[in-house]
């Protein structure tokens, strides 16, 4: 591959790094940049805004607008800096040493990068079947920015024969993902003098009886392993992020909430930690909170579920990136994805992407120039498989 192709990419990348698109922001200016982009290489390509209207998914396409192309996914949205001790401007890009920083650059931008600087490539080759490229919204939060997109698939869109989602793998090849579920428990009790608990129900005690139990279940699921032994940690796993609730020492918690996570392996049912903290909540809590205080009540809500990545064996998007990552093996990865999305819509996915998710959301985030090359390897020896 030429330095010139690189350096296409390191310019693309370091206008989508100038964009400030932490997830609580628009991203509306970086896809109209993008648009225009298109357009300047007579890109066809459809914006599908949000229900807000303040943000937008992207897709083009390149090559004839048939069915059974590869969808190469990104997402558009960063974490927050909020709080980082970061050396220099996180949007600004920077380069130092063969490494390019800024916020996103990593994660995913410089794949996004990739796939934008590639267009010019694509469009000489003789496709056979369709580039497309999908760039989404939300998915630092909730991984529902490409449904709007999936569901116009094989509609007025072209269905997709097999999806490559770019997040960093260090262009190993991803079968596989946990699911991510988030929710928020809430207990009511009722205020009291902490001298005579009997006069009351404290919120707080029932929280922590719950959040121990929700540990417990994770102490059995590690005894149960990952079957795979794929994965890193080898098991299904819990986090209880924050807990809030009280106003004095001395008088019984009338409210307490707790913020948490379920993490399962590929087979493991999402909701598996919720109904066994609702039996909980029924056999144990519940009955000991309304001894003296019949209207309390534990409430919990789910905020986010993304579904986890299973493993299909020799599918099209496996192959595919084999033969274009000259790859015959696969991972597995902890972190959620968007792949569990397509999945669903039983669209053939793996995650395979430049950069090392242990840079992700860090002060000073940062990419190798090296993996943008293997990346760019990667991406033309995938126009020659579709070509």
């Amino acid at each position: 591959m030429s330095a010139t192709q690189l350096e296409a990419v390191i310019s693309v990348l370091d206008h989508l790094v100038s964009f400030d698109t932490e997830s609580t922001k628009s991203n509306l200016a970086l896809v109209d940049w993008v648009e225009d982009y298109l357009r300047a290489r007579n890109v066809a390509f459809v914006r599908v805004p949000n229900a807000q209207g303040d943000k937008a998914a992207l897709f083009a396409t390149i090559g004839p607008m048939v069915d059974g192309g590869v969808v190469l996914s990104g997402h558009t949205d960063v974490v927050p800096v909020a709080g980082q001790n970061w050396t220099s401007d996180p949007f600004t890009l920077r380069r130092a040493n063969g490494r390019l920083y800024g916020r996103g650059a990593c994660d995913m931008k410089g794949f996004d990068a990739l796939a934008l600087a590639m267009i010019d490539h694509y469009a000489r080759l003789p496709l056979k079947r369709p580039v497309h490229i999908l760039l989404s919204y939300d998915e630092e939060t909730t991984c529902l920015g490409p449904l709007d997109t999936i569901k116009r698939f094989g509609v007025d869109l072209p269905r997709p024969g097999a999806v490559i989602v770019g997040e960093p793998t260090l262009m190993e090849v991803a079968d596989a993902h946990k699911s991510v579920a988030t929710y928020v428990t809430q207990v009511r009790g009722r205020e009291a003098h902490s001298s005579n608990p009997a006069l009351g129900a404290n919120a707080i005690e029932a929280a922590c009886t719950l959040v121990s139990a929700l540990y417990r279940f994770m102490d059995e699921a590690m005894k149960l392993g990952d079957p795979s032994g794929r994965f890193i940690p080898g098991a299904s796993t819990i986090s209880v992020g924050t807990i809030q609730g009280g106003t004095a020492r001395n008088i019984l918690a009338r409210d307490c909430s707790f913020h948490w996570e379920f993490r399962g392996l590929p087979g493991v049912p999402q909701d598996a930690a919720l109904n066994f903290l609702n039996e909980v909540v029924a056999t144990e809590v519940l009955p000991r909170l309304r001894r003296y205080a019949p209207d309390a009540d534990v409430i919990t809500r789910s905020e986010i579920e993304v579904p986890g990545l299973a493993p299909q064996p020799g599918s099209v998007a496996e192959q595919l990136a084999f033969k274009a990552g000259r790859r015959n093996a696969t991972i597995a990865v902890s972190y959620a994805t968007e792949a569990g999305r397509f999945q669903q819509a039983g669209i053939p996915t793996v995650v395979c992407g430049p950069g090392s998710i242990e840079q992700a959301h860090q002060p000073d985030e940062f990419i190798d120039e090296s993996q943008l090359e293997a990346g760019l390897a990667f991406l033309r020896q995938l126009g020659s498989e579709l070509s």
